[in-house]
């Protein structure tokens, strides 16, 4: 029999330590620690597979660090560029959560279909191939196997992926850690319940340690969720050292300087920054040492609440391999002239929001670009025509558009039909403009109006339904205009009943916010070519006057309280009204332009040498059938 003290010793040196070292918690670690130790990238979801090295993004430590459990910080908020790792390193939280620090997890995301994208090519692979997760989530293969596409459940906690569209999802059970991915993607109002951050973030209020994760690529000023947020923080800026004087600085991009060949047209392979400091040019190669020292300093060290904490960082810090200095170059040589690409550059290249009035060049401006040009024969670049109708009270007013390649465009004829709609003859002398076709310079046949949009909008809808289903087949459609932000274009069709009449029209529904953004953004390109806007001189100044008739501007939702674009008319828009219908004919039709545009320049070389012509190019390509339906008498 053993004496006591050798049942003590026994215990003190076999199973009692190991009892106590399995009982006793793991050390804290940071996120950053935990992914350099843990964290495996998947070749299906990264282009760099392999175990996660925070050195290779050294601007992430901090950010990922500030989510640990340790960290004061309640909310941290990253306005960034594309290409920096922000998704990655919500990743590498949310492991760390499954692992470590178990507790109920909320992943918001802009829609279902990018929720599902998300949980299949990002979490599920994130999971699978990291080991110490794999251990924790069961593998998804039955409803009570506690892994869904949008429900992670490992011990201690849980992870819901929900759309920030569905209130359902947002009123789900208090979350402790919540991860909302591009909030400025997010509606503004989430099913009439309110703004979906606030109504996440609500989710998180019983928690006195909550951690809550904002990012996004920030869109339009004063519109920007994710710039509003950032504004209520520190403001962070990630400062590196100048190679050759040490000074730290900021890479902006007023600083990226490149060459020009002797034409003048840029090299973007030269792209190096030019120091704040001694005025050297750095270049790229050296960014990855510039990285590796860097640090994150408050540009607003009075920030009323030290629990929120932001960074902001644009693609010009992106490593070696993932976006450079060159290409960002030869992105903006490409948008620079094209507003509403230059706007998506400085968005996701900058990481920085786009700065508009909402209004359309002033009205002299663009009578100041009037040029001399019939109307037939038709100019040579245009391949197709459409036509907008507006319906007045006393009158209907018509544009004619010349549509070519890259979106440039012609006007053609401005006319105004004076008459009662009520009436018959003012709706025959509009069939008959719209009926006319035009010579053209460069082929043998003459151009149709190919389509057609006519408002049913005002006081006359039974006749505009009655006008369009009558002319149905020669594509003549009956359209109603609809505010609000990211609607489309066009939508498809509902079939309305015609007032005291049989049968019934197909009615398109037209997305006018986004069309007079797109129009008023063309009107700012100064120089011809891709969507540049020409205008004859038979145009009157009327026409500019009304073109110029709406501007945008920035009102509170009364539901909301979240800031929203909204278009307010000035004065007369008619001319506006219009063109955005023109432009919704051109939609309707589907037509590509530049392919039309190569149709025609071999439609020409082929009548110059005598070889057998192409297909017709005034023929538009169309949408499937199933779009127009069978014919305007059904």
């Amino acid at each position: 029999m053993n004496s006591a003290p050798a049942l003590i010793q026994e215990r003190e040196t076999g199973y009692i330590p190991a009892l106590r070292a399995g009982l006793k918690p793991d050390p804290s670690i940071t996120v950053s620690e935990w992914a350099d130790k843990f964290r495996y990238l998947s070749g299906e979801a990264s282009a760099e597979a392999g175990p996660w090295r925070t050195s290779r993004t050294p601007y992430l430590k901090e950010i990922m660090d500030c989510l640990s459990p340790g960290h004061r910080a309640e909310v941290v908020v990253f306005m960034k560029g594309a290409q920096v790792g922000a998704t990655e390193a919500g990743n590498n939280w949310i492991g760390s959560i499954i692992d470590r620090y178990p507790r109920p997890t909320m992943m918001v995301l802009p829609t279902l279909d990018i929720a599902k994208r998300i949980s299949k090519k990002r979490l599920a692979k994130m999971i699978s191939g990291t080991p110490v997760l794999a251990d924790k989530v069961q593998a998804p293969r039955s409803r009570d196997a506690g892994n869904t596409l949008f429900m992670k459940e490992f011990p201690g906690g849980s992870i819901a992926l929900v759309a920030a569209n569905s209130p359902a999802g947002l009123r789900s059970d208090p979350v402790a850690c919540l991860f909302m991915d591009e909030i400025d993607a997010y509606p503004a109002d989430c099913g009439g319940e309110g703004d979906p951050v606030e109504l996440a973030t609500a989710r998180t209020a019983t928690f006195p340690n909550r951690k809550i994760f904002e990012v996004s690529t920030p869109t339009i000023a004063g519109l920007s969720r994710i710039e509003a947020a950032y504004d209520e923080t520190d403001q962070r800026r990630f400062f590196v050292p100048c190679p050759d004087c040490g000074v730290y600085q900021i890479l902006e991009w007023p600083r990226i300087k490149w060459e020009k060949n002797e034409a003048g047209q840029p090299l973007p392979d030269t792209a190096a920054l030019e120091c704040s400091g001694c005025g050297e040019l750095i270049p790229e190669h050296k960014k990855t040492w510039m990285l590796a020292r860097g640090e994150w300093r408050p540009t607003n060290p009075e920030a009323a609440d030290p629990r929120r904490v932001g960074f902001h960082l644009s693609a010009l810090y992106s490593p070696a391999g993932w976006r450079s200095w060159a290409d960002i170059v030869r992105d903006f040589h490409k948008a620079k002239a094209h507003p509403a690409r230059l706007k998506a550059w400085i968005n996701i290249e900058l990481g920085e929001v786009w700065r508009e009035d909402g209004e359309a060049e002033d009205p002299e401006i663009l009578m100041g670009r009037r040029e001399i040009y019939p109307a037939d024969p038709l100019p040579d670049g245009v391949v197709v025509l459409t036509a907008g109708v507006d319906v007045q009270d006393d009158r209907l007013e018509m544009e004619i558009i010349g549509w070519g390649r890259g979106g440039e465009n012609w006007g053609i004829e401005h006319r105004v039909f004076r008459g009662d709609p009520a009436g018959a003859a003012v709706w025959a002398s509009l069939d008959a403009a719209i009926q006319k076709r035009y010579d053209h310079p460069r082929i043998a046949s003459q151009m149709p109006v190919a389509a057609v949009c006519v408002d049913s909008g005002g006081h006359y809808t039974t006749e505009v339904y009655s006008f369009c289903k009558a002319r149905y087949g020669r594509r003549v459609f009956a359209i109603k205009g609809v505010g609000g932000a990211g609607r489309p274009l066009v939508s498809r069709p509902t079939k309305q009943r015609i007032s005291n009449r049989p049968g019934y029209v197909r009615l398109f529904s037209v997305g006018v916010d986004s069309a007079k953004t797109a129009i008023y953004s063309n009107l700012k390109i100064t120089q011809p070519g891709p969507n540049y806007s020409h205008f004859p001189a038979r145009y009157e100044d009327e026409f500019f006057s009304q073109l110029c008739g709406e501007k945008r501007v920035i009102e509170t939702n009364k539901k909301t309280g979240y800031p929203v674009h909204v278009w307010k008319k000035i004065h007369a828009n008619e001319a506006l009204d219009c063109r955005v219908y023109a432009s919704a004919a051109l939609e309707l039709l589907s037509a590509d332009l530049d392919h039309l545009a190569d149709l025609m320049d071999r439609k020409a070389d082929a009548a110059e040498t005598g070889a057998p012509p192409p297909v017709d190019p005034t023929r538009p390509r169309q949408r499937p059938r199933k779009i127009f339906g069978k014919g305007g008498d059904q």
